[in-house]
């Protein structure tokens, strides 16, 4: 293995609370308080802006007013942009399977569809940006995953190649980007959907950052076995 590639919402970062605060500030600018649970919301907090502002508005019975939504993002992102870092934390041991993969020589990069700007800013900010040899956002190139481009681009940039990267994500959309370049996906069982990433079908599963290279080598071995077939 020469590469691993982690996404960042989600996987090594729990952001939820930061990102659903952000979406309740519009709700409260536009006088009808805030719409999302920190808590029962959180995955729709991984889905992006956009997600979160779409779910407020059904509730308040105004799911077609497409308008007010794409004026409320940028007031999102500003005032997420401006708070970034108030209650995100790194997931237990992320840091530490970082440091232990790089101690082994092995590239790492990070490949996210939250904006480059705002990704850069969160991981200099919890001071781990230096850990990491290459970022993609969501903004970096014409594309965004599951579209394979982003993740072809990281792996490049970390000194890498697909035949012999992983990526590390939490949702269908890791999932299916790392189908569509052909490579071998772990997702993550700590995050808002638990363990029912299994539906997906990943290569393999984690269910905390001390198991890395142990699920890293049976996904590897595993997939060379099912390409070689």
């Amino acid at each position: 293995m020469h590469s691993v590639i982690f996404d960042l919402d989600g996987t090594l970062a729990d952001t939820s609370v930061d990102l659903i605060a952000a979406a309740n500030a519009c709700f409260v600018g536009m006088g009808v308080g805030p719409q999302l649970d920190p808590m029962a919301d959180a995955s729709t907090a991984f889905k992006g802006g956009r997600a979160m502002l779409t779910l407020g508005m059904q509730r308040l019975g105004r799911a077609d007013d497409l308008d007010e939504i794409e004026r409320q993002y940028p007031l999102l992102l500003a005032h997420y942009g401006e708070n970034i870092d108030a209650n995100t934390v790194f997931y237990e041991g992320a840091l530490d399977a970082v440091h232990r993969l790089r101690a082994r020589g092995v590239s790492v990069g990070i490949c996210t569809n939250k904006p480059e700007g705002l990704a850069e800013t969160l991981m200099s900010r919890m001071g781990a940006r230096d850990l990491f040899d290459a970022l993609i956002g969501a903004d970096t190139l014409p594309v965004r995953k599951p579209d394979p481009a982003p993740l072809a681009e990281t792996i490049r940039l970390v000194g890498g190649v697909p035949e012999r990267s992983v990526l590390i994500g939490d949702t269908i959309t890791d999932r299916k980007c790392a189908e569509n370049l052909g490579i071998p996906c772990v997702l993550v069982t700590f995050g808002p959907d638990g363990d029912g990433v299994r539906n997906l079908a990943p290569e393999g599963l984690l269910d905390h950052y001390s198991r890395l290279e142990a699920v890293l080598a049976e996904v590897m071995e595993g997939f060379a076995a099912e390409a070689g077939a």
